[in-house]
């Protein structure tokens, strides 16, 4: 799994432009698919910050996006489907969704650079209760403090609309390896080609017991017989249940937002050369959430290991162990096991 999290370092990513020979392999695939009037009539409606060069850039900062599969796996159908995948969920994030226009709703996605209502300015739209720093969230992932002493806004931004420290934090040290960066300039998310890597972003990290939208597309996320129990298979809707799971799937029937995107998804796919098969499950109605008992459920975080130590005057064990719920401390990164047992049991390791 750490390889389909990787990425490319920031001067390498600042150097892609539309058409130049020493793009990544995986840029030059979705150039080959994707062309910049392909991508001009899919988003005819966008706001202008959603630049062609800069979802380049968004897919070059992750090699895994339509990376060259090399055991067998179709790599231009998992791209095709990756990219068909991504701006049907753009369409319902982030679309006008005005029928009264001449485009029609599956190509006004991307209208919207920062959540409608929010701005810079004002106390409106904080999105930061979790700043407390009496809580993990607010101790991991410290909020930015504005000049007037409050607290950064963290409100959607972006074709993912991203949103909460806890969301901007783990963006941030993904793309510049400093949690600092956007938790005290959030608004980079919006102004500069994260606006489209967050969502690429989201498309690629595992959310345990979530697995990966990637991990489903491309058939790495197998399910195990709990989540066949639940619903959980592979298809479109399975997507729309990691992102949206807890309010639009679960149902008898689809509910309008999940209908939205079953519709530009249908389109989108007949644009890229997507195969739908018959029995695709499209939707999410019937599916349960993903569980800690599902095949998702990767362990990748560390946290306290309750078990008896014999060995230890007070009984603790002075480790921690790997759960699938997320905490502070992430097995991806160095240190963490370190400051995981650190915290956990008042000590100070060498």
């Amino acid at each position: 799994m750490q390889a389909s999290i990787n990425t490319l370092d920031n001067a390498k990513v600042d150097a892609v432009t539309p058409g130049n020979k020493a793009n990544p392999a995986n840029v030059k695939l979705v150039e080959s698919l994707l062309p910049s009037t392909k991508w001009d009539y899919l988003f005819a409606d966008r706001e202008e910050s959603y630049t062609y060069q800069r979802f380049l850039q968004a897919v070059a900062k992750f090699p895994a996006v339509c990376q060259t599969y090399t055991d067998g796996r179709d790599s231009d159908a998992i791209c095709r489907r990756s990219l068909a995948t991504m701006f049907a969920h753009f369409a319902q994030e982030t679309g006008g969704h005005n029928p009264g226009t001449a485009t029609p709703e599956w190509r006004q996605g991307l209208v919207y650079l920062r959540e409608m209502g929010c701005s810079e300015s004002g106390n409106g739209c904080g999105y930061n209760v979790e700043c407390n720093p009496a809580i993990w969230q607010g101790q991991t992932w410290p909020c930015g403090k504005r000049a007037d002493g409050t607290f950064q806004k963290y409100f959607g931004r972006g074709a993912k609309q991203l949103s909460y420290n806890y969301n901007y934090g783990p963006f941030s040290e993904a793309m510049y390896g400093d949690v600092r960066v956007l938790l005290d300039q959030p608004d980079l998310v919006a102004s500069t080609w994260l606006n489209l890597a967050s969502a690429v972003f989201f498309f690629v990290y595992p959310q345990p017991p979530k697995p990966s939208m990637l991990h489903v597309i491309d058939g790495t996320w197998k399910p195990n017989a709990n989540d066949i129990k639940d619903g959980l298979v592979p298809g479109f809707g399975i997507t729309t249940n990691i992102i949206n799971g807890g309010v639009e799937c679960g149902g008898d029937v689809e509910v309008a937002a999940s209908l939205n995107r079953i519709s530009y998804f249908q389109q989108m796919s007949a644009e890229l050369g997507v195969t739908v098969e018959p029995n695709e499950k499209l939707g999410c109605s019937g599916m349960k959430q993903f569980s800690e008992q599902g095949a998702g459920a990767l362990k990748v975080y560390w946290e306290e290991d309750w078990s008896w130590n014999a060995e230890a005057a007070d009984g603790k064990s002075y480790k921690c162990q790997l759960v699938g719920y997320q905490t502070p401390y992430s097995a991806f990164k160095d240190g963490d096991y370190v400051k995981c047992v650190e915290k956990h049991f008042n000590v100070k390791l060498e």
